[in-house]
């Protein structure tokens, strides 16, 4: 058995870029796919179920459960971008130290989480933009989900390892499940029971952790090359600062749009009151998933690149990311145009409340029609996250939402308002030009790294320390 998954490894820098490329994002999109049909479906049931107010406390929760991704993100793309390399260079003993490494890290930063969380829940969601009729559904929906959010960053590290040593449609079976669960739940808790919104919650919880059970389980087995031993729980800072510096790029930007969520919402209200909250939380969750098809491309070209970057096979680097970019842009670009035909009809998903359709139809627009660019940026950043270039990627990732977004977020509106205009839609307008802007500094950013393409080019291995010359795979 260990020999049949060292081969899946290897494949990594012997097999064609294609199939290996459509063998690993494949099922990474059909899993981002189905947990984004759970967002929208859970979205939809609290709407339907409990109510448009309902739907706005939930939004107010968006910038913590971002928060709490953000953290999983840290760990799992980190962990997983850093084994993908060090599998390039065939060192087992060092990959297992990741694994288990990135297991406590986890275990400590959710432990930290929860009890934050639960000590300062009300001043969070008053921060987020909660007003007297949303606090309530907001608090009864977090206080009961936070310990699901704690195992959605164990499913988060988990999955992204599996899929890293050579198992992407186990990694999807895993969180497909999750989802289908979810759906399930919610349906049984929100309609057959009449939990309302802790229903959904409830659901979240439930499902989440037993994913992140079957996750940890993967490695427990005494048939997997990659897997729990002794050396590995041994805690090592050269290693949590390898996780943590790769994994910053998605983590910073979570939390920056978690940030940038709160003040949307403040603009929002001030500008439309609480149901452009609402509007923003059913078209950010159309965005959600094309962000979750564009990144599970993203995660099929991750282990793809850090091995042939760890090999230095440059060459079969370059065909990889012009690959999975042609992807996404094309993805993104099919959903932006369903989205600007058929703005009304999609928000129908969600409500049939005619106030909040008439609100969301410009607002749809506005937000969905820049994801081609939008897809250009988070490619950039996840490639260059995946070859260990942290801080391209974190420059990369946060320039849309915090370099460009904030200042728009606050001028434009203002701009409208003294031209006569309506100040809501300045807030859409804001997004817009902040797509744009971070797509141009995405392009530079990339020019400036084409080095790396060039055939010939030798990464430098800062941490040769932690590679020795035992339990090498021969490449």
């Amino acid at each position: 058995m260990e020999d049949n998954n060292t081969d899946r490894t290897l494949e990594l820098g012997t097999g064609k870029i294609g199939a290996l490329l459509l063998a690993y994002a494949l099922p990474a999109v059909i899993s981002q796919v189905v947990t984004s049909v759970y967002n929208i479906a859970d979205r939809a049931f609290i709407g339907h179920g409990v109510g448009p107010l309902a739907i706005a406390g939930l939004a107010i929760t968006m910038p913590l459960m971002n928060i709490v991704h953000a953290m999983g993100s840290l760990v799992g793309f980190g962990a997983a971008a850093r084994m993908s390399i060090v599998l390039g260079r065939g060192d087992r003993e060092w990959a297992e130290k990741i694994l288990g490494n990135s297991m406590v890290f986890t275990l400590v930063m959710g432990a930290v989480m929860l009890v934050g969380g639960y000590a300062f829940l009300d001043r969070i969601l008053m921060l987020f933009g909660a007003s007297a009729d949303t606090l309530a559904y907001a608090r009864e929906y977090m206080m009961i989900v936070l310990p699901g959010l704690f195992m959605t960053t164990v499913t988060l590290n988990m999955t992204g390892l599996i899929r890293t040593c050579g198992h992407p449609r186990k990694s999807m079976w895993i969180l497909i499940s999750g989802a289908v669960l979810n759906i399930f739940l919610d349906a049984l808790f929100i309609f057959g029971l009449g939990w309302g919104i802790a229903g959904a919650a409830w659901a979240t919880t439930i499902s989440m952790s037993m994913t992140g059970i079957i996750g940890v389980a993967h490695f427990t087995k005494q048939s997997e090359y990659i897997r729990f031993r002794r050396h590995a729980w041994k805690v090592k800072g050269y290693i949590l600062k390898n996780i943590t510096m790769i994994g910053l790029s998605p983590c910073l930007m979570n939390i920056a749009s978690s940030a940038v969520v709160a003040l949307l919402n403040s603009q929002l209200i001030r500008y439309g009151g609480d149901l452009a909250v609402g509007v923003y939380g059913i078209v950010n969750t159309f965005g959600s998933l094309t962000v979750m098809i564009i990144i599970g491309i993203c995660q099929g070209m991750q282990p793809i690149a850090g091995y042939n970057y760890g090999c230095c096979k440059t060459d079969r680097l370059r065909q990889v990311f012009t690959l999975t970019m042609k992807f996404n842009v094309l993805v993104s670009a099919a959903i932006a145009a369903v989205s600007l035909i058929f703005p009304r009809l999609l928000m129908k998903v969600f409500t049939l409340d005619d106030s909040v359709l008439d609100m969301g139809e410009p607002a749809m627009r506005y937000l969905m029609c820049m994801w081609p660019l939008i897809a250009f940026t988070i490619t950039n950043s996840n490639f260059f996250q995946s070859i260990d270039r942290p801080w391209i990627a974190i420059t990369t990732s946060l320039s849309r939402q915090v370099i460009f977004l904030i200042p728009a977020i606050y001028l434009i509106p203002k701009l409208f308002v003294s031209l006569g205009g309506d100040g809501l839609e300045g807030v859409w307008v804001s997004c817009t030009c902040s797509d744009v802007f971070g797509a141009v500094l995405a392009a530079v950013l990339l020019y400036s790294q084409r080095a790396i393409f060039r055939p010939g080019y030798v990464p430098v291995h800062k941490e040769r320390k932690e590679s020795g010359p035992k339990n090498r795979i021969q490449l």
